[in-house]
């Protein structure tokens, strides 16, 4: 019988520590990235990527900085022919935040260099993903890319970032439970594919940050997050799509995004929140209450109250939620709920968790 291996889609350097940042030109170095001699295309927001650029910009030398507008999908196409027009390069860096990592990444993409991922903030799991969201002319979109050919993440640095942002991370970790819940219910009742790897790296990836017993200002857990939303990022990769990190749970954060997109809050907290909802309709009762404590206790919010919406608005986004992701099949789709039984099942889960 032959022995079947696949490749795995991966990052070449993963580097999350203290201090990381002040490495950065030897791991690039070291791993063939870019040499001493090398050219990189950094991408960097107008706001704290200044001081970053200040700081690194004595141990790269012959780096170019490109200021990047916004997320949008004219960002991301202008920074792609700003870094065609600068000449040649040996790797494009996006350094900052969610917005500016899916901008350097579609650009690397668009120019065919290979992307570093730096991230300054730990807010959701696409910093190591196939994916690139950017706003375009129709809402948002998704953009598949190649995963980052390195991720570097300085815990002082995420420290430094507003806690919301720890906060957002730590809701869209949790989220893969219910989202692989949500797969696995797919596979039993329509039969759909799953990969069990991809499944349960995205899984332990989430279980491990619902059961550390740390909090935000811990090195300890910000390592277990920043871990873990990689592996979530590794996790899409294996599987070719976002289903090992996304089901129910993200289907109700984009129902907020498109019904209030002037008042909705951030992404993990949208997903949390979604998450222990979707737990609770599954009949997961004990496993939706440990994760609404859990939630609470970093912070997040357990009920659409609590980022200010109204018992009648949540069913609103719940009841519209499945028309967000056409063909996804989740507990949404699997119960298809009326706004009345979404109703008695929000009072049954408020009661339960103990609103």
């Amino acid at each position: 019988m032959p022995v079947l291996t696949r490749l795995i889609p991966s990052p070449v350097v993963v580097d999350i520590r203290a201090g990381a940042l002040n490495d950065l030109a030897g791991v690039l170095a070291d791993q063939r990235i870019s040499s001493s001699t090398g050219r990189l295309a950094i991408a960097i927001s107008g706001g704290s990527g200044a001081s970053l650029r200040a700081r690194l910009e004595p141990s790269l030398p012959r780096a170019e900085w490109f200021e990047v507008g916004g997320g949008t999908l004219d960002d991301a196409i202008k920074l792609a022919d700003d870094i065609k027009k600068a000449g040649r390069y040996d790797a494009v860096v996006g350094l900052g935040g969610g917005k500016i990592i899916d901008c350097a990444k579609f650009a690397a993409a668009r120019v065919g260099l290979p992307l570093v991922a730096v991230a300054t903030n730990l807010s959701h799991d696409g910093l190591c993903s196939p994916v690139a969201t950017l706003d375009n002319d129709a809402g948002r979109g998704s953009y598949g890319v190649p995963n980052p050919i390195a991720v570097v993440i300085d815990l002082d640095i995420i420290r430094e970032a507003p806690v919301r942002f720890v906060r957002s991370g730590i809701g869209d970790a949790l989220s893969n439970i219910s989202a692989v819940a949500d797969w696995e219910l797919a596979a039993r009742e329509r039969g759909e594919d799953i990969d069990g790897l991809a499944a349960a790296m995205a899984r332990q990836a989430g279980e491990a940050v619902l059961r550390h017993p740390g909090g935000v200002g811990d090195d300890g857990f910000l390592q277990v997050l920043a871990e873990g939303l990689v592996l979530t990022g590794i996790a899409m990769s294996v599987s070719g799509d976002s289903r090992p990190a996304s089901g129910a749970c993200h289907e109700i954060n984009h129902g907020f995004d498109l019904l209030f997109p002037k008042r909705a809050a951030s992404h993990g907290e949208q997903c949390g929140l979604g998450a222990a909802f979707a737990m609770h309709l599954r009949g997961a009762r004990e496993e939706s209450g440990y994760m609404a404590d859990v939630l609470r206790r970093h912070g997040l919010p357990v009920t659409p109250e609590e980022i200010g919406f109204t018992v009648d608005e949540f069913v609103q986004v719940v009841e519209f939620a499945p028309q967000t992701r056409p063909g996804r099949y989740t507990i949404l789709e699997h119960l298809d709920l009326n706004a009345d039984q979404i109703r008695d099942a929000y009072a049954d889960y408020a009661k339960a968790i103990g609103s």
